[in-house]
């Protein structure tokens, strides 16, 4: 891992990207930790070509954008042509909401769905990935959802972005989950997986929970993973604090 492939999840900041003005402002305050990149999420709607000018005016790549299901699967060609006014090289679906997992057939359903979308994106040149949570730890006979869903789609059509925390909540093992999408890593969402003086599970920074990082960074890095994205889905206090604590532990402890 290297620090030109670390990217902030905007998602840890959303409450502070609701108007354009403040957008600016964040993608400031997010430079000025260090990070050379964003993943785009959260934000309230903004003209595709003012994002990319604010975008261009911080010096921000944008690695990734999460684009809705419905855009994905039924407007394809508003989401290439996002991409591209951002200058992005990938999309990712971002949660399965709505989505049933009952039976083998209801997965295998949704499995067409995002390789269609996948192979229309990459006939423009766009990458595609599949960002995880819990529910796709769910088993399905001897298999559980993540793996099905991984095993019906073509590595040419679908990447993966994968979530740490939600990996560890789900029962999967993190650094597992990287040997597996070896060749198709294109993005590893770094969140810590903590528990509270009540006994809760929390999100944390990286390298303030139970999370083996160095362990998870080597299996990223043998991957072929593209991009390293801290996230926090929740913070106790100021999210930029977060996304500067994450970045300070990354330097000092993971990097090359």
């Amino acid at each position: 891992m290297k620090k030109e492939q670390l990217a902030a999840q905007l998602y840890t900041v959303r409450a502070h990207t609701q108007t354009p003005q403040d957008f600016a402002a964040t993608l400031k305050k997010v430079k000025d930790i260090g990070y050379p990149a964003v993943e785009i999420s959260g934000h309230a709607p903004i003209a595709d070509a003012e994002l990319a000018k604010i975008l261009s005016g911080e010096g921000l790549v944008c690695c990734s954008s999460h684009e809705s299901g419905e855009d994905l699967f039924n407007r394809p060609e508003a989401v290439i042509a996002r991409m591209n006014e951002l200058g992005c090289k990938t999309a990712t679906f971002p949660w399965p909401g709505g989505i049933r997992f009952d039976t083998l057939e209801d997965i295998t359903a949704f499995a067409s769905q995002l390789e269609q979308a996948g192979r229309t994106l990459k006939s423009a040149g766009i990458g595609f990935c599949y960002h995880n949570h819990h529910m796709e730890f769910r088993r399905i006979g001897d298999r559980t959802v993540m793996e099905i869903l991984f095993d019906a789609v073509p590595s040419d059509f679908m990447s993966a972005e994968l979530d740490t925390y939600w990996i560890q909540f789900g029962g999967g093992n993190p650094v597992a989950w990287c040997e597996r999408t070896s060749g198709r890593l294109g993005l590893l969402h770094m969140k810590d997986y903590v528990i509270n003086e009540q006994n809760e599970v929390m999100f944390a920074e990286v390298g303030s929970g139970n999370l083996d990082w160095p362990a998870i960074v080597k299996a990223a890095d043998s991957a072929g993973c593209n991009w390293f994205v801290p996230e926090q889905d929740e913070t106790a206090g100021d999210p930029f604090d977060s996304l500067r604590k994450s970045y300070d532990y990354i330097c000092e402890s993971l990097m090359q």
